[in-house]
């Protein structure tokens, strides 16, 4: 498999679930067990750009997928959106959802970059969190859909400003 863009593989036994490989196996510790049931969603990862429960997948399954973890959010040090989002609105309190929430938003932002309170809603509705209230996530993802609306913008910008000189 791929994770976060750099081609994993190990030995694994057939029964050992994908959340628990990542965990385990790659150290990638941002990927949370939460409940084991799918309930909660603090698990979420990415597996060929759709948001999925790594406690419900097994490791083998994803052979020869890609998948991303919120490790994989940010390019360097520069934070995702989403990450910024999730920041600057205090979308988390706790945080032990925010990887999942972070996961299951990025997603959205992909296919909705301008999504409405009751998209976001939706998005996020198989994940729980115990401390926030949602209304800080629903703001932070409006912030990072505000910020990659801005840098989408930045380019026409600057062609633009370039060209009249």
């Amino acid at each position: 498999m791929r994770v976060n863009g750099v081609e994993r593989s190990a030995d694994v036994e057939p029964r050992v679930l994908l959340v628990d490989f990542l965990r385990s196996n790659l150290l990638l510790t941002g990927t949370h067990v939460g409940c084991d049931t799918t309930s909660c969603g603090a698990c979420t990862v990415r597996m060929d750009g759709d948001p999925v429960k790594s406690c419900t997948v097994l490791a083998v399954q994803a052979e020869g997928r890609e998948i991303k973890t919120v490790e994989g959010l940010a390019n360097g040090a520069a934070l995702a959106p989403i990450q910024v989002g999730f920041h600057e609105e205090h979308g988390l309190q706790c945080g032990f959802c925010t990887p999942g929430m972070m996961m299951v938003t990025s997603a959205l932002l992909e296919r909705n970059p301008n999504p409405t309170d009751d998209d976001i809603r939706w998005a996020i509705s198989g994940n729980i969190c115990r401390c926030t209230g949602y209304m800080n996530i629903v703001k932070a993802v409006k912030y990072a859909a505000q910020m990659q609306s801005e840098a989408a913008k930045a380019p026409e910008h600057a062609a633009v400003a370039g060209g009249g000189e």
